[in-house]
């Protein structure tokens, strides 16, 4: 930077959340400069599939923010082109999710878990034997039924962050570290520093996903995010024999697990560009990047268990990203308020690209001190005023 920068607010994470932050926040009339040391989608969001979801999602705080969030991300759809033009540019699907149960024990498990859930505002409708292979012709035969989540939506994650960036008229800084975050004598927050300069702002939103703890460790503040890790396989493109994301019930429960060992669950899901997306693995060990075979057999071995079709295709390639795990399995959106002008928004673990529109949205109307349309205690960056320390290897 040839001299030094001032706005409102600098966020700090050029993903899908710091996007979404910046959207918003220019939406609300505030100047915005967006600041990562990569480039946009560089962490988790490149990572990711993209999922849009509520149906993983127990009722409560984090439901009601993918509710929220899947409205937000209906409004762009039709605000920036329409369905049809958007999805050409970040290949934003409405396809629906389907969560499939082995047994008649499993199923009706499944179906008690979508009894609450209709309760608080989710579509859900119970599928049973024919109508499952309706849905999905390809499945394995012999499954008792499943349960179909029609607000279940995908999107292209690295092109639909690009494309938020853009829109917003945020000025973006990549390649550009965070090394401090600059405070006033009252300890009230006055901007950050980087390593092409400072930049002044009243307000530094972190969203840095699984390094958002770092950088609340730079304004003196703890914030407990993990890394957990997690692979796709990515097959040779195919015809659409998979219609919906598709995924096992027992997904739900390594969702919420607290465990740090490997857990794995068969997701999987087609694309408009046509290879599938085969998951879900998670573990935590630390930054480890290592490719791990076992990993990579235990999710080809439960996608052929789904679709056996999946057997006789290859796979392209596989990756593995950081999921910003924290200890309630909720993220941290919000005013710091041990460091005023310290803003968070991290933690989404592996729902940041369904929940960025919520978040973004809920830290705009707070920035402009508006009534949210949700209520934000529950995502209070201070709820761990204490976390004992954990050594990931």
């Amino acid at each position: 930077m040839s001299k030094r920068l001032t706005c409102d607010v600098v966020i700090v994470g050029a993903g899908m959340v710091g996007a979404a932050c910046a959207l918003y926040a220019a939406r609300a009339g505030l100047d915005v400069v967006i600041v990562d040391r990569g480039p946009v989608s560089g962490g988790t969001t490149g990572a990711g599939e993209g999922n849009l979801l509520v149906s993983d999602k127990e009722p409560g705080p984090e439901l009601d923010l993918a509710l929220l969030s899947g409205r937000l991300w209906a409004q762009l759809a039709e605000e920036l082109g329409g369905l049809g033009e958007l999805g050409e540019v970040i290949e934003y699907e409405a396809k629906g999710g389907l969560v499939v149960a082995s047994t008649p024990d499993g199923l009706a498990a499944l179906e008690r878990f979508a009894d609450e859930q209709r309760a608080a505002g989710v579509v859900a409708g119970p599928v049973q034997d024919g109508a499952l292979y309706d849905l999905e012709p390809h499945l394995a035969p012999g499954l008792p039924g499943g349960v179909y989540y029609p607000q279940d939506c995908q999107v292209m994650p690295a092109l639909a962050a690009a494309h938020l960036v853009r829109v917003s008229g945020a000025r973006l800084l990549t390649g550009c570290t965070v090394t401090d975050v600059l405070l006033k004598t009252d300890g009230t927050v006055q901007g950050i520093r980087t390593d092409r300069g400072d930049i002044l702002a009243p307000t530094v939103v972190n969203a840095a996903g699984t390094w958002g703890g770092e950088v609340a460790a730079l304004a003196g503040v703890t914030l407990p995010v993990l890394p957990r890790r997690g692979f796709v396989l990515v097959t040779e493109p195919l015809p659409r024999l998979v219609r919906h994301k598709v995924y096992a019930a027992d997904y739900v429960a390594d969702v919420a697990s607290d465990s740090a060992a490997l857990q794995t669950s068969p997701v999987v899901e087609g694309t408009a560009a046509g290879p599938v997306l085969i998951g879900a693995s998670r573990e935590r060990v630390g930054f480890d990047r290592e490719f791990s075979l076992p990993v990579v057999r235990a999710l080809a071995v439960g996608a052929t268990q789904l679709f056996p079709f999946l057997s006789d295709v290859h796979a392209m390639r596989s990756y593995l990203g950081f999921r910003p795990y924290m200890p309630d399995h909720l993220p941290a959106i919000g005013p710091d308020p041990r460091v005023p002008g310290l803003v968070h928004a991290c933690g989404h673990e592996g729902a940041g690209i369904g929940l960025a529109t919520g978040t973004g949205h809920l830290i705009a109307q707070l920035l402009s001190d508006k009534t949210p349309d949700l209520d934000p205690a529950p995502f209070r960056p201070d709820r761990f005023p204490e976390f004992p320390e954990e050594e990931d290897t």
